[in-house]
């Protein structure tokens, strides 16, 4: 039997509806493997080895129902008591706790890569994942990207804005939308903006020219063992809004990939491969890549439900294919 662990955000705070790692551990079960959930304090290092203090899972068949939210979390899923496995000896490891990328993140990096050397296969792998930011990776496809530039500094980053008229500024350690702000050529709050994101220049963020096509949706694109699925999830703006994020209230409509997209994937996907991303979503709007999502890729559920698709059994698949 495989045993599969999965490190997360505490258990009762996923999303019953829509979180991807649900999926991901229902498919496990199907498959009769012993599943594991932990949190990152969950991760120690005792001197001698990695361990994992995890506890094992067992969820709900109909857990995906809209629950009375006056029911117990409990009611939906059922955990053990916690146990203490040897990191080295778990066969496969999901990390999919959401950001904040922070310190704490990158220890459990450290932590995960040792438990890599001991045995175990991480997912995604840990020195990529401290490698390869969200935002700043894309830059290794600067063809593919809209006219971008990183920078701490204020001239700099108003020069650019000055150069392109519409521009979107953000944070590189941002999800799921948060302080993305957009100033065309006329803002005048573009300076605080500016000033606000950087702390007064003393952090990096990432400017880009804004691309109108976003009106027709951010296209989540996922990518297994750097193959893209067929289709994308192109993410709506609500009315009024840049941002196509379904956490920031954008609709999900379900559409097939354009021959741009398949030729934005074939590009990023050897290089996936090459560094064990295993799991990946890519951001595509109108005919520029702008992010490349490894920390917690999601998605899958509604692209499941528009087409059929059991995209967690093939993640499993090709997790299997790794393992000894």
């Amino acid at each position: 039997m495989v045993h599969i662990a999965f490190v997360i955000d505490p258990i009762e705070t996923l999303n019953l509806k829509k979180d991807s790692t649900l999926a991901m551990m229902r498919a496990a079960q199907q498959r009769d493997w012993q599943i594991s959930v932990l949190e990152q304090s969950g991760l120690v290092w005792d001197g001698e080895r990695v361990i994992a203090l995890s506890r094992n899972l067992r969820l709900e068949e109909d857990f995906a129902k809209t629950l009375d939210p006056t029911q117990a979390h409990a009611q939906w899923f059922q955990c053990g008591e916690e146990e203490t496995h040897v990191l080295g000896e778990i066969d496969v490891v999901m990390m999919r706790k959401d950001p904040p990328f922070d310190m704490n993140y990158i220890y459990s990096t450290y932590l995960l890569e040792r438990g890599q050397s001991e045995g175990t296969l991480v997912i995604n792998n840990p020195r990529s994942l401290r490698d390869c930011n969200e935002k700043f990776f894309a830059t290794a496809f600067a063809n593919y990207q809209p006219p971008s530039v990183v920078s701490c500094r204020k001239d700099l980053l108003l020069a650019f804005h000055r150069e392109h008229g519409d521009v979107i500024f953000k944070k590189l350690d941002g999800m799921g939308g948060m302080s993305i702000f957009r100033a065309d050529e006329n803002d005048p709050n573009v300076q605080v903006i500016v000033e606000t994101l950087t702390d007064n220049g003393g952090r990096q963020i990432m400017a880009q020219r804004y691309i109108p096509q976003i009106s027709d949706g951010d296209k989540r694109i996922l990518l297994i063992d750097g193959e893209p699925l067929p289709y994308a999830l192109a993410r709506v703006p609500a009315s009024g809004e840049t941002r196509g994020n379904l956490a920031a209230g954008g609709t999900g409509v379900g559409q097939p990939l354009s021959l741009r997209d398949k030729e934005i994937a074939e590009a990023v996907g050897p290089e996936l491969r090459a560094r064990g991303l295993t799991f990946v979503g890519i951001d595509v709007i109108g005919d520029y890549l702008t992010e490349i999502n490894i920390t917690c890729p999601t998605c899958v559920r509604e692209l499941d439900a528009f087409f059929g698709l059991d995209i967690s059994s093939t993640l499993l698949d090709a997790i299997e294919q790794k393992l000894p």
